[in-house]
């Protein structure tokens, strides 16, 4: 008997849809060894060249220009893509992404990001009888997401649905699942052995993420930190950001004792760990991450938008809050450093909490899909 084939679609657009895709891949193979996964950056995958230059361009729009961002994210809110919009996505990917699934033939097809998302709708309207998966990877719903072709939304929130509701998405359609993240955010590991691979000190400690995504760019936040660097650890991942990372290394600021510059690394989920407190932009997937960690985390000028409705979601659960001024960070750093135990027993009642969400949830909504009977590819040409 064939293995069912997942075919699991996102962008590079943020580093967060694609790391939905690859925890859901993980957890589906982790449910089911009858159930086989591909993951593809569609833009990235189909064409190398293009992709990663409009890449780059979005990343710098979103760093120098993030009230450009807002107004484009609040001007489409209800609409999905225009017209014109859909029918260049067609253009430049009708054809490849039509051989990939000609050649994979997926039993299902989940897409982490919204312009996979619209190609695929697409395909549906002209004939490909494949069940497609949304996952909305934040905690807003963004019109982009939503197409009438779509069969399943998995969500991150009862909100989420309800936004969705007043669109007009068929509440059949909707299933809460919470954001995917890999199982190894859901574990915990032997703090010790992580201090010791990474030259730590048990000691309270302050890990620091956004890469090249604006908070980097900010070194007066950074350098106003690393002066506490006597009485707390800090972490700073500056992932992929090269460039980012050798200008830190060149000042004296960060040259100090426990500072530590790293770049990309796929156990983030083992330096949360052994860290007491996360800085960061408000993705929606490393909050979820963040969650799963039961880490307190302070968020750093969130983006209009997206970014703006995490924040707010994870500031009202009392799992974060942004960060208004240095008096901000005082006051956090300063408990670590005064009253430990305070921070200790807030993240345990934190994990007591969020212990009641099931992480597998999104995995099993698709292999509920999946077991309903298979499905018959037919792509009109």
């Amino acid at each position: 008997m064939r293995k069912k084939r997942v075919l699991l679609l996102s962008e590079g657009f943020g580093a967060g849809h694609t790391q939905a895709a690859h925890a859901l891949s993980v957890n589906l193979r982790k449910l089911s060894p009858g159930i086989q996964t591909r993951v593809f950056e569609l833009g990235s995958f189909l064409h190398p060249t293009i992709g990663p230059w409009i890449l780059s361009a979005y990343r710098k729009t979103v760093t120098s220009q993030p009230r450009l961002v807002g107004m484009m994210y609040r001007s489409n809110y209800k609409k999905s893509l225009n017209r014109f919009t859909q029918l260049a996505l067609h253009r430049i990917f009708y054809t490849q992404a039509t051989t990939i699934i000609r050649q994979l033939r997926p039993d299902a097809i989940v897409c982490t990001h919204p312009i996979p998302n619209a190609v695929i709708s697409r395909l549906k309207r002209l004939g490909l009888n494949v069940p497609l998966v949304t996952v909305i990877t934040d905690y807003d719903a963004h019109g982009t997401w939503m197409y009438p072709e779509v069969n399943k939304y998995l969500v991150s929130t009862a909100e989420v649905k309800q936004k969705l509701l007043q669109r007009g998405v068929p509440s059949g359609k909707i299933q809460i699942t919470g954001i995917p993240v890999h199982p190894n955010f859901w574990e915990q590991h032997n703090k010790e052995e992580i201090r010791q691979r990474f030259g730590l000190k048990n000691m309270p400690t302050v890990l620091v993420m956004g890469g090249g995504w604006g908070l980097v760019s900010n070194q007066e936040l950074l350098e106003y930190m690393a002066n506490w660097n006597q009485d707390v650890q800090m972490i700073i991942c500056l992932g992929s950001n090269e460039k980012a990372r050798a200008e830190l290394e060149q000042n004296p600021v960060f040259r100090k004792e426990n500072i530590h510059l790293l770049g990309f690394t796929k156990e983030v989920d083992k330096l949360m760990e052994v860290s007491d407190l996360l800085v960061t932009k408000p993705g929606g997937m490393t909050c979820t991450e963040g969650m799963a960690k039961g880490i307190p985390m302070l968020f750093y000028k969130p983006l209009p938008g997206q970014e703006e409705e995490n924040a707010q979601y994870f500031t009202q659960l009392g799992y974060g809050e942004q960060i208004s001024s240095f008096v901000t960070v005082d006051r956090w750093l300063n408990t670590l450093r005064d009253d430990y135990a305070t921070v200790a027993a807030r993240r345990s009642e934190m994990i007591r909490t969020i212990n009641r969400y099931n992480p597998s949830d999104s995995a099993l909504a698709i292999m509920q899909l999946l077991e309903r009977g298979s499905t018959v590819m037919n792509l009109a040409p």
